[in-house]
């Protein structure tokens, strides 16, 4: 029977394997956590986005074991920072350490906790950003959108993943609320008039948005 590869096979075959990235994925597989890192090659888009903007301050919503956090890392001057928001204290420890291996360790902040609280102290504390990575749970997608706007610096980047949920997004007997909330965060991304975006349709899905200038 002839074998055919998918398409995001095909690209991934394209790139020699990562031995950094892949450390990561082996540290998640040692301590029996599910590896639901961002796909490789929206790994890359990452880091080509945070040094095209020339991003200095990014914000990650979700750091699992630090893939992403290593791959927006990678796109940041040496003077740029990473601020990373992460629910379980274990995870935020596991994520600093591979950011750390990676050569990353002095330009990532971790705030444990859950991340509303984390977005309200920083806007207390007045911090912007130029670039935004929203990766956690699905059913505050889209308060970590007005969470992003509020914080954004004009021209800044939103970035959502897992917009599809493996399929549950585009099937319309799913009801449950985490999908009701992605579709509102996917419908809100495409029209919001302060925005400027598009919509990956490859491996899970992934939004992407600008933040207008306002004249």
């Amino acid at each position: 029977m002839k074998h055919e590869m998918s398409q995001e096979q095909y690209a991934e075959s394209l790139f020699e394997s990562d031995a950094v990235l892949e450390k990561v994925k082996a540290s998640l597989l040692e301590r029996g956590i599910r590896d639901i890192s961002i796909a490789p090659g929206y790994g890359r888009l990452l880091t080509l986005l945070v040094k095209s903007a020339r991003a200095a301050d990014v914000l990650e919503i979700g750091a699992l074991g630090g893939y992403s956090g290593i791959c927006l890392a990678r796109g940041l001057s040496p003077a740029g920072r990473l601020v990373s928001l992460e629910l379980k204290p274990e995870l935020a420890e596991l994520a600093q350490s591979n950011l750390s291996m990676a050569g990353f360790g002095d330009q990532v902040e971790y705030r444990v906790g859950e991340a509303l609280d984390s977005l309200q102290r920083l806007q207390e504390e007045g911090c912007r950003f130029d670039f935004f990575f929203i990766d956690a749970d699905k059913g505050n997608y889209p308060n970590y959108l007005d969470w992003a706007l509020k914080l954004a610096r004009p021209g800044a980047l939103i970035v959502g993943d897992n917009t599809f949920m493996r399929g549950k997004t585009t099937d319309p007997a799913e009801k449950g609320h985490g999908v009701t909330r992605m579709r509102e965060f996917n419908e809100r991304m495409a029209g919001d008039p302060g925005l400027d975006s598009v919509m990956l349709p490859a491996y899970d899905g992934l939004a992407i948005a600008r933040v207008r200038e306002t004249e």
